[in-house]
């Protein structure tokens, strides 16, 4: 068991193409959102396992003696196990839920303690810890907030058990894991993900744990070799929506006009691989002209959504909003409200980004500058990470 303090951090996703017409076996290209999810695992000696997540108000704390003496024969004997209904209702008389407790609250409850005896129980005694987790991403925006959650906990569980090394050398400001035990990360964090969604792409986690860009499709996620970072304005509208019932209405529609639905799938699936191709190109040798593609793609690929019904008037309005300035705006996600994406391409000054995003927030919607296709899960010392995070953390 490590002794040292461990901060690991993930990003969140967002989808750039696809979204819809990968119900319908097309190509969706998930990209790294560079809003990330900050962990600090401290170990001690006081025989007790606490959990903090100050984004939701989740304090608790287990003694280890206890978990010790629970059966965990229930968790299976394999080296990487899916959660069955059975094990997470065992899970929960562990947690111990006050009356009160939210369902977020409970489901980042119960992936802990899982994560934690999966991956923990290989040791000779469980370990002391307390782990705190906080992020910038919103819950329940479809921006990957729970995968970034499970990716950490996998990573700062199997790198303190000695699972995996610690990266970190010493003078290192950040690093990063290999690809074998990136792979290793990304299959924990899965069955984290199987406890919160029951039955995940997939997708969330690996963009998560590897960063960067990826394609999925028909259940096959591929990283893209090479995908720049581009700079965005993600904005929330807060409308909230059912995702289920988007998906469904999709679906009814494919129905109804299948000789009209059909050619609109089988073009956003056009524009994901032209947008493939564009990015590959842009990392390689970025020109201008290649952000006129991309705004165009953005713009075809958001009439196609609103023409699939899973456009929203607070979408639209954020698209008026963006496209006044000369900026190009599309829906990310289920749609029906929920987020949107702005691309910024290089050269836009100050001024021009800042009135927007005071246009934006004046509609009432949340709206963060940030950029897309950065660095997967990683870890770092106490001096890189800036005062805000290290506060929210617990002030190390």
């Amino acid at each position: 068991m490590l002794s040292e303090v461990l901060l690991v951090s993930a990003p969140g996703k967002v989808i750039l193409h696809g979204e819809h017409a990968v119900v319908h076996g097309k190509v969706a290209l998930a990209v790294a959102l560079n809003l990330r999810t900050f962990l600090q695992l401290e170990p001690h000696s006081n025989g007790k396992v606490g959990l903090h997540l100050p984004n939701i108000g989740v304090k608790q704390v287990w003694d280890v003696a206890r978990l010790q003496l629970l059966d965990a024969s229930f968790l299976g004997q394999d080296d990487v196990t899916a959660p069955t209904p059975e094990q997470v209702e065992k899970l929960k008389e562990v947690a111990c839920f006050p009356e009160d407790c939210a369902v977020t609250e409970r489901l980042a409850v119960l992936t802990f303690l899982y994560l934690y005896l999966s991956i923990c129980r290989k040791q000779r005694a469980l370990p002391s810890l307390d782990i705190a987790v906080w992020s910038e991403l919103p819950t329940g925006a479809g921006l990957g907030s729970s995968a970034a959650y499970s990716v950490c906990l996998a990573a700062a569980l199997l790198t303190a058990c000695e699972e995996i090394p610690n990266p970190l050398k010493d003078g290192d400001d950040v690093s990063r894991w290999t690809e074998e035990d990136l792979e290793l990360i990304n299959k924990w964090a899965f069955q984290g993900e199987r406890v919160i969604h029951g039955n995940p792409s997939g997708v969330d986690n690996a963009v998560s744990t590897w960063g960067g860009a990826l394609r999925y499709q028909q259940g096959k996620i591929s990283p893209l070799k090479r995908s720049p970072a581009l700079q965005i304005l993600l904005t929330n509208t807060k409308v909230p929506r059912s995702t289920r019932a988007l998906v469904a209405g999709v679906g009814t529609r494919l129905i109804k006009f299948p000789e009209i639905v059909a050619p609109v799938l089988t073009s956003i699936d056009a524009i994901s691989l032209e947008c493939e191709r564009v990015l590959g190109e842009m990392a390689a040798a970025p020109a201008p002209e290649q952000y006129l593609v991309l705004e165009e793609l953005i713009d075809m690929n958001q009439h196609h959504l609103n023409a699939l019904g899973v456009g929203h008037a607070s979408l639209d309005q954020l698209c008026r909003v963006t496209m006044a300035r000369g900026l190009h705006s599309k829906l990310t996600g289920a749609g029906g409200g929920g987020c949107g994406i702005t691309l910024l391409k290089p050269g836009l000054e100050r001024p021009e980004v800042e009135a927007t995003k005071q246009a934006l927030a004046g509609c009432g919607f949340d709206c963060w500058e940030t950029s897309v296709g950065g660095p997967g899960v990683s870890v770092h010392s106490a001096a890189s990470l800036d005062g805000r995070v290290r506060q929210a953390l617990g002030g190390l």
